[in-house]
């Protein structure tokens, strides 16, 4: 499992290659933005057609982080599906393989700004959740407490042996982390953006997703 270990919250946890985040003393692997259906959505809104790819690769990584990590708990930290119309339209064979990943174990959505969460699928619904003190939502708060979020779907641009690479990646501080978006078919919203810089009191903490995830 390609991972890079670090603290946060008094916690020690692993950023996945991935883009997935694993908390191995709580048994919790935790993903967000992935936003299943996406071509699906942009087509029924008279879009480009685009090959409707996306779940099924979005899918498999999942599915290959799970067996991975075998987690207890699953969270799903919003934006899961595009839209709401597109958590109803999965083919019978997505709908299956997600029952399929969310057998014996606990399965949390978390509301994001997309989709409420899915209604026709299994797990439990939740505008946020906390454990062991940390807070679960989807878009980081004003607050401050130590959260764990997505949303903004972060990615920066680094130079590599010479060789300029723009991957997405995790962002953290010592009280809020936010995640990199997990489906394969979505943009992101570069580190340095001010709206990002706005939410850290300083630079934080950068790790990118990748064959390889780095600490920067």
């Amino acid at each position: 499992m390609n991972s890079v270990s670090f603290e946060f919250g008094g916690a020690t946890f692993c950023a996945l290659g991935s883009g997935a985040l694993y908390w191995p003393a709580q048994s919790l692997l935790c993903v967000s933005d992935l936003h299943l259906g996406k071509s699906e959505r942009i087509a029924r809104r008279g879009g480009p057609l685009i090959p409707p790819y996306e779940v099924r690769e979005t899918l498999e990584k999942l599915q290959s982080d799970i067996e991975a990590t075998a987690p207890a708990t699953v969270i799903c930290l919003g934006d899961s599906f595009d839209d709401p119309t597109a958590a109803t339209s999965l083919p019978e064979a997505e709908t299956l393989w997600i029952t399929r990943l969310q057998a014996g174990r606990h399965w949390v959505w978390i509301e994001g700004n997309h989709d409420p969460g899915p209604v026709n699928l299994g797990g439990s619904h939740a505008a946020h959740l906390t454990r062991e003190g940390l807070v679960f939502r989807h878009i980081a708060s004003k607050a401050p407490m130590q959260e764990i979020s997505g949303h903004y779907h972060p990615k920066t641009t680094v130079s590599i042996k010479g060789r300029r690479i723009t991957r997405p990646c995790f962002l953290f501080d010592q009280r809020r982390l936010i995640l990199p978006a997990y489906g394969v078919f979505t943009g992101g919203l570069r580190g340095e953006n001010p709206i990002l810089s706005a939410l850290f009191s300083g630079q934080p903490d950068r790790i990118l997703t990748g064959k390889i995830p780095i600490r920067l």
